[in-house]
């Protein structure tokens, strides 16, 4: 099943896809967007255009598990991804600590500056699907 990966934010939103076999999340892009809507509009074009048939979305949750205002966002978007595109299965998968992963990740690589900060969300994102696919593994 082609699922896509996305660490929603407010200004960047990255995105990760998986092969059809469900083994390997790879990095797809960061979107620079504010406006939810043009997002979400979007992201419904990347999902026609991959075929995407499941999105799995990171959501952000306190270090005690609890849900804040973020994740509060995150469930608002899903749902206008879902109004978009009601064919598709949804899910959630607790992000909490993949930006720091990958920004550990990044600076193992040496990756700094502006090319980390434009590249962490697909990054985040790739994270986020890969656990997901692993956890979900039978």
């Amino acid at each position: 099943m082609r699922i896509l990966g996305i660490d929603y934010g407010e200004a960047r939103t990255g995105l990760a896809v998986c092969d059809d076999d469900e083994i390997v999340a790879t990095v797809l892009q960061t979107i620079h967007e504010r406006n939810h809507e043009k997002l979400a509009d979007t992201i419904t074009s990347i999902c026609n255009e991959r075929n995407i048939q499941k999105i799995v979305l990171g959501l952000p949750k306190n270090m005690d598990g609890s849900e804040g205002f973020r994740a509060e966002y995150t469930r608002k978007f899903q749902k206008m991804l879902e109004e978009r595109m009601p064919e598709l299965l949804y899910d959630f998968y607790d992000e909490r600590l993949t930006t720091v992963a990958a920004s550990y990740f990044m600076q193992e690589a040496g990756t700094r500056g502006k090319k980390k900060k434009a590249s962490i969300d697909a990054l985040s994102a790739q994270i986020i699907l890969r656990d997901y696919i692993e956890r979900n593994k039978k």
